[in-house]
Formats: C-alpha cells, structure tokens, sequence
C-alpha cells in the first residue's frame, strides 16, 4: 500500500497565515465600527462607543480572549509575514535585467502595496498597542464600594462642559494637592472611629492613585465611574492632536489596504474563487468593504474632536 504523503509544513503555515488574516480582517472591521460611534451620531457624545466598549470590558477572561483571539493571531500573522517580507520578490521596479520587471500587471502592483504596507505595519501595529494599551491607558481605583477610571488628559476648554455631560471629574495638579493637604495631618492611627478610620485611609489611597499621573503644565487627570468614558477620552485626547491625526491616517489607510487586498488573494488561496467572474465579483466586494472601513476609521480620527466631541 503507498503510502501517503506528508503535508510539508510551509503549506501548513501558509493557510494558517491566510486563515488567521481572514480573521484580522473581521476584527478590522468590528475595531473601526466601534471606534466610529465616538464620531458618528452627532449629539450623541459618543454614548454608542461607551456602550460598546463598557460590553467588552465586562467579559469574563478578557485578557485570555485577548490573548488567544486577537494575540496568538497576530503572532502567527506577523512572523509569516515577515518570511514572506524576506524571502518574496516584488517585479513592478528595477529595470536592469536581473530580475523580472512587469509593471503592466495591476495585480502586480498589489503585490508590491501589500509588501510596502507590510513594513509599515509592522513596526505601526506595535506603535499603537504601546500607545494605546500601555502609555494611555486608563488606570483603575477604588474608593469604598465604587470604582474609577483615570486617564491623563491635555486641559482645554471643551473638557469642562463634557464632564457634565459625561459625568466625569477633572482633577488639575492644584486640586490634588488641595485634596491631599488636610489628609497630611491626619494619621488613622490615632483615629477611634472604625468608619471613619476606613474613610480617611480610602481617600488617602484615591489621593495616591491620583499622584500615580504625574501632570506636566497643562494637563488634567479625568476620573470617569466606567471603563468606556475614559476610553473615550482618551481617543479625544489622541484625536485632537494634529500629527496623531497624520499618523492614525496613515495607519488606518495602511491597514485597510493591507486587509482587504488580502482578503482578495485568501479567497482564491482557499479555493472559494477559482474563476475569473468570482475573482472579479470579489473583488468588487472587497473594494466596497475597504471604502466602508476606511470610512468607518477616518471618521473616528478626524471627527471624534473636531465634530463630535469638541465642547
């Protein structure tokens, strides 16, 4: 009996390459949809996204989910990319001889954008999940039974009527000291009083957590009651600064492009679109659904402050 061939596991790693970019692309998708409800709906302050975000943050085992879904992806997109970095040839440049050079191809061009965008994620993915998850990210507290959320923000006028609106506090360096001055002198030691032992060590610890944002001239710690409103605070935040505007631009162009030209080739790579007709349907589908995310992604950078939420 012949016996039967063994699957090499390039091919093995190639369509888990593709699978877990199909995958990518749906979290593209689902990413910028709720990024957009900062932007979108005018007058609604961005109550959809809040929504949105306060429903993830609640999942059990989110950082698992995280990890396993959206982490172990990533890893796995990623380092095959960048084999494919090293070792694919683009054929659209170079007019010498030595290698092949036809740029009267548009899928050739496509080639060549998806390895350009390829770098440029690379070390653009990484940028944002330091930004985004590490450097800005909002920061647990805890006083009594009640939780918050702070995020260090830069002070402008539209801040003070938002906070009414969104029901957040803002606390200038000025306020923290004038809330921890009264707190120098009293030492729960000699207090008697359980309760109120309980209740000045509670404000000391919301005092320290405060203190935990170190604020330069001009900036304002928000203390939100949810994990959303702070979330959307920030994105204002990153949102209103010029040069994050470019870059987040620049980004979001990038990944789309990236994702659904993609989405094109792992179509055919999986055999779902074999002929010339479904080649084309798709990739009809595929340049609508870009257009929609981009759309989706720029309405978040360029609306979230600018319309939405700017006073």
């Amino acid at each position: 009996m012949a016996e039967a061939a063994k699957i090499p596991s390039a091919f093995i790693w190639r369509r888990l390459h593709s699978l877990t970019g199909v995958f990518l692309v749906l979290y593209l998708m689902e990413h910028l949809l709720v990024n957009s409800q900062a932007a979108l709906f005018f007058g609604s302050d961005g109550n959809g996204f809040i929504d949105s975000v306060n429903g993830i943050h609640r999942l059990p085992y989110l950082p698992v989910i995280e990890a396993l879904l959206l982490g172990v992806p990533l890893l796995i997109h990623g380092i095959w990319g960048v084999v494919y970095l090293l070792t694919g040839k683009i054929n659209t440049t170079g007019v010498t001889g030595s290698t092949p050079y036809l740029p009267e191809y548009p899928r050739n061009h496509a080639y060549t954008w998806q390895r350009i965008t390829s770098w440029i994620l690379l070390f653009a993915i990484a940028a944002h999940v330091v930004h985004m998850r590490f450097v800005e990210y909002p920061t647990s507290a805890q006083k009594g039974a009640s939780h918050f959320y702070m995020v260090r923000l830069h002070d402008d006028p539209g801040l003070q009527t938002l906070s009414s609106r969104l029901g957040f506090t803002l606390y200038d360096e000025a306020q923290i000291q004038k809330d921890k001055a009264p707190l120098r002198s009293t030492g729960t030691d000699k207090l008697d009083n359980p309760v109120q032992k309980l209740e000045i060590q509670q404000q000391k610890d919301y005092v320290a957590s405060l203190e935990k944002h170190p604020l330069s001239k001009g900036e304002v710690i928000a203390v939100s009651p949810d994990f959303g409103t702070a979330t959307l605070l920030m994105l204002r935040d990153t949102f209103k600064m010029p040069v994050m505007m470019v870059l987040y631009t620049i980004f979001t162009l990038t990944a789309c492009f990236h994702a659904f030209n993609g989405l094109w080739t792992a179509m055919i790579t999986w055999g779902i679109t074999m002929t010339t007709r479904s080649q084309n349907l798709m990739r009809t589908l595929s340049t609508i659904l870009l257009c929609l995310t981009v759309f989706l992604g720029l309405a978040a950078i360029w609306g979230t402050y600018w319309f939405n939420l700017y006073n």
